[in-house]
């Protein structure tokens, strides 16, 4: 028997151990309850209409929850509510115990269960009055559901309709005995609307208290569900293309009815989830296992397409909530195909012991995931259809809110919490190591060995932020295990632009602990010297964080006691040097002066960052190694320089020295190229940076550039041709006009060289002889011929 077989038997078996309905419905005689209102006095069984016009004179417009409001609106819910302080109502204790005895036993709330009844609002709905479907929240943390006592009333309409799994329940009331019906909370439920009379109902808050002892069932199937679940944990899971992948690692049960993380909890679990979850979970005893309550969010697409001749009407609300116009729709509207895809995402779990419930957010494969009823047996609390749209549409997406007992493995019950938590896992393993049990913690971090890269990946800046602030708890828990392997797992994942000097202490630990080779592979791996790409954040925040961060970590690092960390150090800066040389030598090469001259003026606080760390650690070979990349850059080292010396302005110390130095450096070439000849008034060559194409339309456009002489070329040219030309002088904005002359075959290209060339000429001169001042003053460097 195969994973998936096992999976299915268990489900099988759970759906045939319980069966309960989730509602209960009796009447009982008028005379089992006795109504007083302050303002009306004693109220007669049945309701006259008089005395419900009175009830409405001292009522106000009934109101709802949304989220976290609590609205009046007579579109959603048009009604009348007494105050609750001025309701009195008394029943016969013998009736009412009968009453909810009844409930329990046809709703199968367990037998240990004490049932109360808490007084919520009486309601008065008048003719044309209405609530359309809802589900109520829980009003207490024992509330299981709501019970509605319909008073007698003369009225037509105003049915009380629950529907639940796919069924539905209709309670019309009566005119002469109290109609009671309890139901659990998750059930959508409505009022339709009153045609005539007067409809008067009182309704209650269902509660239990039980004690969180499950009865177990019966020996044999609790020992078959035992089987299946080592079965499960033990099969190999087969997938698409013929390989087999690992047996699962957990198994998610999902649950008939809806809770809350309010509700959820072992001893407040409805219906037919009492019985199946109870053997469930003795069943996750004898198997070795650990069993967690969760929520999770299902979604499934179908092919669907839209039914003929029917006119959509907005008529969806959930939860208070209307649905979005052209969005939500009802699935009578489309006729629904096949299932398409199913997914399943835990949102929020508990502890073992039902406490300590998180936050979470984890995809679950869908090897791991059975249950007793199809999510087609159930609504969806939105729905959104998409029409045909070339490759893809026709289909149909309805979402889920359900339950569901999450079981593992008792011995992988660590990785299954860490998986959807790196913090609670980094606390644990720290926990444990500062308790003496190293081993113990060794063994449970390389549980995480599989799952522990893709746990603390980079999907969006939130997300960015979150694995963030794991770096510190990363780096103190490494420091814990006192183990090299676990600590290069855990760190693994992160990456050089999480790092600041608030980690210079923890980093140094480790790096005295575990010495200087493992600290350079550990800082090269974060670099992405072992990844396709050098980070997930991309250039700009490279940048930020050479700039704001590097001189801090080089220099606490250097500053911290042994050669180890020293040399950490000098790790650290050759790889921010390896990294500005590159991007400056790309920058030097781009073609367009304006991508060139932005690129290097974002660069300038990298540049400055790498001169001053190398300051504070004594490396003189990278202020070279700088020094030598920006001569390579030519005419354009300036560009860089020049705002690199200006974020560095007033740096004291060995710093100085070396900014002062690249300040003597670029007043040197701003000087060369101030001696230069102006440019004559007849001069009209343009040079075209060497390098890129070299085909002979290239050498023909080179030419004509670089001719003193010759401002204008007319040039008989096709489109494609043409289109090459103008590309190569608007990628390089050469002070060129082109334009297409349409006569003839092929059309002219007429390029004729502007004045601008000289204007930007003399704007450049102007530039550099305000650096040079600028140098001179601030940076005292000598003035020609001193």
């Amino acid at each position: 028997m195969g994973t998936t077989s096992a999976r299915a038997a268990l489900a099988e078996a759970l759906r045939a151990e319980a069966r309960a309905d989730f509602w209960s419905a009796s009447t009982t005689r008028t005379g089992d309850l006795a109504l007083e209102v302050e303002g009306v006095g004693p109220i007669p069984l049945p309701i006259s209409a008089a005395v419900a016009r009175q009830l409405i004179g001292i009522a106000q417009p009934a109101r709802f929850g949304r989220g976290e409001e609590t609205l009046t609106d007579p579109a959603v819910r048009h009604t009348w509510e007494v105050p609750k302080h001025l309701a009195r109502a008394v029943w016969d204790d013998e009736v009412m115990a009968l009453l909810l005895k009844r409930a329990q036993v046809e709703m199968g709330i367990p037998d240990d269960a004490e049932l109360s009844a808490e007084p919520h609002s009486l309601l008065v709905y008048e003719a044309d009055q209405f609530f359309l479907p809802h589900q109520d929240s829980e009003k207490n943390d024992l509330m299981v559901g709501t019970v509605v006592v319909t008073l007698p009333s003369v009225h037509s309409g105003g049915e009380l309709v629950v529907r639940h799994g796919g069924e539905e329940q209709r309670f019309p009331g009566s005119e002469t005995d109290l109609s009671i019906v309890a139901f659990y909370a998750d059930c959508r439920h409505e009022v339709t609307e009153v045609r005539t009379g007067y409809r008067v109902a009182l309704t209650y808050n269902l509660l239990a208290r039980r004690d969180e002892s499950a009865p177990q069932g019966d020996e044999a199937t609790v020992r078959g569900l035992g089987t299946l679940l080592r079965e499960h944990f033990t099969t190999p899971t087969p997938t698409y293309g013929g390989r087999v992948a690992d047996p699962p690692g957990r198994l998610v049960y999902l649950l008939d009815h809806e809770y809350t993380p309010r509700s959820l909890g072992w001893s407040a679990l409805k219906g037919a989830d009492v019985r199946r979850v109870a053997m469930l979970r003795a069943a996750v005893e004898r198997a070795g296992c650990e069993a967690v309550l969760a929520l999770a969010d299902v979604k499934t697409t179908h092919s669907a397409y839209e039914a003929d001749d029917l006119e959509y009407q907005d008529r969806y609300w959930d939860d208070g909530e209307d649905a979005e116009d052209g969005d939500d729709a009802e699935d009578g509207d489309y006729d629904i195909q096949e299932l398409i895809d199913e997914t399943v995402t835990l949102t929020y779990w508990t502890g073992p012991d039902g406490g300590r419930g998180e936050q979470i957010l984890l995809d679950v494969d869908d090897a791991e995931v059975c249950d007793s009823a199809s999510a087609e047996d159930f609504e969806p609390h939105a729905s959104e259809y998409e029409g045909y749209m070339g490759n893809w549409g026709n289909t149909l997406d309805r979402w889920y809110h359900r339950a569901a007992v999450v079981v593992w493995p008792r011995e992988q019950a660590f990785a299954n919490r860490a998986r959807s938590s790196p913090a609670w896992a980094l606390e644990q393993l720290a926990a444990m190591a500062s308790a003496g049990d190293h081993a113990g913690a060794r063994n449970a971090a390389a549980t995480l060995e599989p799952f522990w890269d893709g746990a603390l990946a980079v999907a969006s800046p939130g997300a960015g932020r979150l694995v963030r602030g794991l770096l510190g708890p990363a780096l103190r828990t490494a420091d814990a295990l006192a183990d090299e392997a676990a600590a290069t797992m855990l760190l693994r994942p992160f990456q050089l632009e999480y790092l600041t000097a608030d980690h210079v202490e923890g980093l140094g630990r480790l790096v005295t602990r575990f010495g200087e080779p493992w600290a350079t592979a550990l800082l090269r791996l974060w670099s992405g010297q072992q990844k396709p790409a050098w980070s997930y954040s991309g250039r700009g925040e490279r940048r930020t964080w050479l700039t704001e961060q590097l001189v801090g970590l080089c220099s606490g690092l250097h500053a911290a006691p042994g050669p180890s960390c020293q040399a950490a150090a000098r790790s650290l800066l050759g790889l921010a040097e390896q990294w500005v040389t590159g991007t400056v030598g790309t920058a030097f090469r781009s073609s367009s002066p304006s991508a060139r001259e932005q690129a290097l003026e974002e660069l300038a606080g990298p540049v400055a960052a790498v001169l001053a760390a190398s300051a504070a650690v004594g490396v003189a070979s990278t202020r070279e190694a700088m020094r030598d990349c920006l001569r390579r850059g030519g005419d354009g080292a300036t560009a860089l320089a020049v705002p690199a010396l200006r974020a560095s302005a007033g740096r004291a110390g060995s710093a100085a020295a070396v900014f002062g130095a690249l300040a003597a450096d670029c007043a040197a070439w701003l000087r060369s190229r101030l001696a230069r000849p102006q440019r004559a008034s007849d001069d009209w060559s343009i040079e075209l940076a060497a390098g890129g194409c070299a085909c002979e339309l290239c050498t023909t456009l080179r030419q004509f550039l670089a001719a003193r002489d010759r401002r204008t070329l007319e040039w008989p040219l096709a489109k494609d041709r043409r289109q090459h030309v103008h590309g190569r002088i608007d990628a390089a904005e050469l002070p060129v006009s082109h334009l297409t002359r349409r006569q003839g075959r092929p059309y002219t290209l007429v390029l004729d060289k502007t004045a601008e060339l000289f204007t930007a000429a003399a704007k450049a001169r102007s530039r550099d002889q305000a650096d040079l001042d600028w140098l001179e003053t601030t940076w005292k460097t000598a003035r020609n011929g001193e």
